[in-house]
């Protein structure tokens, strides 16, 4: 009898034990959180051009509308995990169920895989928010072209909606914003280290002085010696169709004048 009185008491307390525990407790381990003394960030960028720069560890808290794009930008180091969390807060009264997603690029613009996290998830009408994750791998000292892996340098955050009922569109909501990254150091096993860091070109041109321009000119010329004194245009339908109309043009002349010349009266 005391044998049973104790595993009923046991089943008990192991059913009512998350009850009984505080909420810090039952909190996901790993969750990110603020750094110490960080400042709050307000802002968010509409494009990758003009993405809001942030740092690990720094909060963001923006007002936006249903329908944005939101980007952020922060800089990931080799051996670095990365972890972003999200939170958008909407108004009661909706029209119907939302869906959500945030996405990771890294400095080439190429999307990062998600290996944990609510990436894209569909609240209904009566949640008042909803919660996105994405845990993005290990950042590599190094990799081949060809690979998707993440590599050191730039990294864009963006969330926006992909569904939603049109008289929702324009609705203000909340949008809470917090990236972290755990450890630091490229690996000794992947034997390399990445030359520059994946910096999206922000000037894709520069216009070149009047010096630059003599001085290249020069360079040139000198390389090419007198084969280009003289250029001369490539030979192609064009060219060919347009001799051959001002040829005919020309005898059609002569001809029509000789038919219609009339003899000296003496």
């Amino acid at each position: 009898m005391r044998t049973i009185l104790v595993r009923s008491l046991a089943a008990l307390v192991a059913a009512a034990g998350p009850a009984l525990l505080p909420a810090a407790a039952l909190a996901a381990p790993g969750s990110p959180t603020p750094s110490p003394g960080a400042v709050t960030v307000n802002r968010a960028g509409t494009s990758f051009l003009t993405a809001t720069t942030i740092a690990a560890g720094q909060p963001v808290q923006v007002r936006a509308s249903t329908g944005d794009n939101l980007y952020w930008s922060f800089t990931a180091k080799a051996g670095q995990v990365h972890d972003v969390a999200a939170t958008v807060t909407f108004p009661r009264d909706r029209g119907g169920a939302s869906t959500w997603t945030v996405e990771v690029f890294d400095g080439l613009r190429r999307r990062q895989a998600c290996t944990d996290g609510a990436q894209t998830p569909t609240v209904d009408a009566a949640a008042a928010s909803v919660t996105l994750g994405c845990a993005l791998r290990e950042v590599r000292p190094w990799a081949e072209p060809w690979s998707g892996d993440p590599l050191p340098g730039t990294y864009f955050v963006r969330i926006s909606v992909v569904d939603v009922p049109e008289p929702d569109l324009g609705a203000p909501v909340d949008v809470e914003l917090l990236v972290s990254a755990d450890g630091e150091g490229g690996s000794p096993a992947d034997d390399g280290e990445l030359a520059t860091p994946l910096v999206p070109n922000t000037r894709p041109g520069a216009v070149l002085t009047d010096q630059q321009v003599s001085a290249s000119t020069t360079d040139e010329d000198e390389d090419d010696g007198l084969a280009d004194l003289v250029t001369l245009p490539a030979l192609g339908s064009r060219w060919i169709w347009t001799s051959a109309g001002g040829v005919l043009a020309a005898v059609a002349g002569v001809v029509g004048f000789a038919l219609t010349r009339r003899p000296r009266r003496g």
